[in-house]
């Protein structure tokens, strides 16, 4: 049986977590590297690092935070925010990330989709995609941090970026993002169920309830959060062992060491 990952989120916006809602009124959460330290102490499954303005501010994203991020932990790293090319992409490899999440360039590139599975392997590119609810049962893709409507269906979008070699879909819920009223259920269940490949639900978590609620309504191979793990509401084993308690296998403890990195 499928054990369920949960995964805390690192919005980095100048050098800081920051945790805002529905993609605005971002407040500090900390330092990165002693949030990321925490949550490895939490044997979270694994931290997803997100530069959430590179790609709007159209500039590259911080190596040295990441690099940083990445010496003190020994969980699996992912990161994303301003990669653009595959060069990019082995650079962020080089700084200790385990994979590379695309959106914005992603969308402007699909292509960068299929080279970077191609250059790196499929279990290293995330798509991450951010969803806003346009009609009953539809949903349009955003860019630049929430910023920019494409136009683009979100059932579309993901069935072609499954189809250029994405290994993983990390699914963010404009309409959820920071509410903390529990994640999107319909747009998770849909998205699941469209694509065959590992779909990660993000955002809108308030409690463990909301854990077990979406692992146990969709697909979903994994579950990510931030504001309830940030301000310590409710630590990562708390809700691994609510998980557990209502009958949902999450992966064990994490212990030991990264695997070898390939050669980039």
């Amino acid at each position: 049986m499928l054990q369920r990952r949960i995964i805390p989120c690192l919005d980095v916006k100048d050098g800081r977590v920051v945790k805002g809602v529905n993609f605005v009124n971002l407040q500090d959460a900390g330092d990165p590297v002693e949030v990321a330290r925490r949550y490895d102490a939490q044997e979270a499954d694994e931290v997803v690092f997100l530069d959430i303005t590179a790609s709007s501010e159209q500039r590259d994203i911080m190596i040295e935070t990441v690099r940083k991020t990445a010496e003190e932990i020994f969980m699996p790293l992912t990161v994303g925010g301003g990669i653009r090319t595959t060069e990019d992409m082995r650079k962020i490899l080089a700084a200790g990330a385990d994979k590379i999440s695309i959106n914005t360039a992603a969308v402007d590139n699909p292509r960068l989709i299929t080279e970077g599975a191609e250059q790196f392997g499929s279990q290293c590119i995330v798509v991450a995609i951010d969803g806003k609810k346009s009609s009953d049962d539809n949903w349009e893709v955003y860019i630049h941090g929430g910023r920019t409507a494409t136009g683009l269906d979100l059932l579309d979008w993901v069935s072609e970026v499954e189809q250029r070699g994405a290994g993983e879909i990390l699914l963010t819920s404009m309409d959820a993002d920071g509410t903390q009223d529990g994640f999107d259920i319909p747009m998770v269940k849909r998205v699941a169920e469209t694509v065959k490949i590992p779909v990660i639900a993000s955002v809108g978590a308030g409690s463990p309830e909301d854990f077990v609620e979406v692992f146990k309504q969709t697909k979903a191979s994994a579950a990510l959060a931030a504001s309830v793990f940030h301000y310590d509401k409710y630590p990562v084993p708390v809700v691994r062992n609510y998980c557990r308690e209502q009958g949902v296998p999450v992966r064990p403890p994490w212990k030991g060491e990264k695997n070898e990195k390939i050669e980039l």
